[in-house]
């Protein structure tokens, strides 16, 4: 349970917080183009006081706190893209009890929380305390902070790689706000992500009649590939997602290209999804077609994780959301950014702190009523890792 003087801050802020989502919200930020956002962030916490904030070469803008040359380090991050392709404001309005806008939920008001409590920390001395007490040898661990890039799709994790890398091993422990407070990712699901091209000699589509024509070779890769039976053990999938190719009503088609990704909840069910893939383009080579392929995509599987300690941040994260929501989250993998820290076997766990609905849709909306209780359930979390701010249990 929080502390009295938390809540209060928590409650005296809420405004303050939702006119952040409203503004935040609306600032484009598409994978791989996260400028304006991770700018914005920066500044939003310098001007509370934050000390030694800055944004590194994959656009995370990283606030580091009590972290010394060496000691252990715990990890929250809420990532600042979106899906959607924009580049001018994501168009929003507040109707109903509801703040819509593309991206609104996933993940701007996890983005939003984590901001919240970084301000919380500078704002109220805490985070000079815990760097007095890293310097002291008093504080076992630091804290890094991370409004991280790179989460949806084509930005391939780019951000939690690049605090992976810099941290490595000395990450203990590692959470992302991500998604809504029903849920719980704990398991990681692997994906590898390419795009195929095929391309052919074309022409007029009267004179040149019998040329291959490269939409309907595409068409044979994709139909072959959908007979692919996947694994009975686990869950594997597959999905062409996007198709391109041809240049008019009357020209056979020179190119065509798609992007397609396989996913699996095991590093077996990938390995198989690979071999799979392999055969049937081999096949097509050996008749003729001509084809190119790209990783542009690739998410690993789990690795060995300390079940014990990975058990216990799933006890920890579940015990604050049923306190707070009053109902328990159901667990269930996914692609998260923890797939990287997990797949270095490094302690690993995905929650939500609201909820709303329509994620990766234009009509995405997030419930107003419940951000207060899950800026309370983001709070939590990281101050169990600070030793002040939450009541001891007896």
């Amino acid at each position: 349970m929080l502390e009295q003087k938390v809540l209060d801050y928590i409650h005296g802020h809420e405004q303050e917080a939702r006119e952040l989502l409203i503004t935040l919200a609306q600032i484009p930020s598409p994978s791989n183009h996260e400028e304006k956002r991770a700018d914005f962030c920066r500044k939003w916490l310098e001007e509370r006081g934050a000390e030694g904030v800055f944004i590194d070469e994959a656009l995370n803008v990283v606030y580091p706190i009590a972290v010394t040359k060496d000691n252990p380090v715990v990890v929250f991050m809420a990532h600042t893209d979106v899906v959607f392709p924009d580049t001018t404001p994501l168009p929003l309005k507040v109707e109903d009890g509801r703040i819509c806008c593309p991206g609104a939920g996933d993940d701007t008001a996890n983005l939003v929380c984590l901001l919240m409590i970084a301000g919380y920390l500078t704002e109220t001395g805490l985070a000079k305390q815990l760097e007095a007490e890293a310097a002291a040898g008093t504080q076992s661990h630091g804290l890094v902070l991370v409004c991280n890039s790179g989460e949806e799709g084509l930005g391939n994790l780019k951000g939690s790689r690049k605090i992976c890398e810099t941290y490595g091993k000395r990450i203990r422990e590692f959470y992302s706000f991500d998604g809504g407070m029903s849920s719980l990712v704990a398991h990681a699901v692997g994906s590898k992500r390419l795009r195929i091209g095929v391309r052919t000699i074309g022409g007029h589509s009267y004179s040149s009649f019998g040329n291959p024509n490269a939409i309907a070779q595409l068409s044979e890769l994709i139909h072959t590939l959908y007979q692919i039976q996947v694994p009975a053990q686990g869950k594997t999938t597959y999905n062409v997602g996007m198709i391109s190719g041809g240049t008019s009503v009357n020209t056979i088609a020179q190119s065509a290209e798609m992007l397609y990704e396989f996913r699996s909840d095991s590093r077996e069910g990938l390995a198989y999804m690979e071999e799979q893939f392999e055969a049937v383009i081999e096949d097509m080579k050996s008749r003729g077609v001509e084809i190119e392929t790209e990783i542009v995509g690739l998410r690993p599987c789990e690795g060995d994780v300390d079940r014990l300690v990975q058990d216990r941040m799933i006890r920890l994260a579940s015990d604050t959301i049923e306190e707070y929501t009053g109902s328990a989250p159901e667990q269930h993998p996914g692609s998260t950014d923890c797939n990287i820290p997990l797949s270095m076997g490094i302690p690993s766990l995905c929650l939500g702190t609201y909820e709303g609905g329509g994620a990766h849709t234009r009509e995405e909306y997030v419930v107003i009523d419940s951000l207060l209780p899950g800026y309370r359930i983001g709070f939590q979390m990281v101050l169990n890792y600070c030793g002040h701010g939450v009541e001891k249990q007896s």
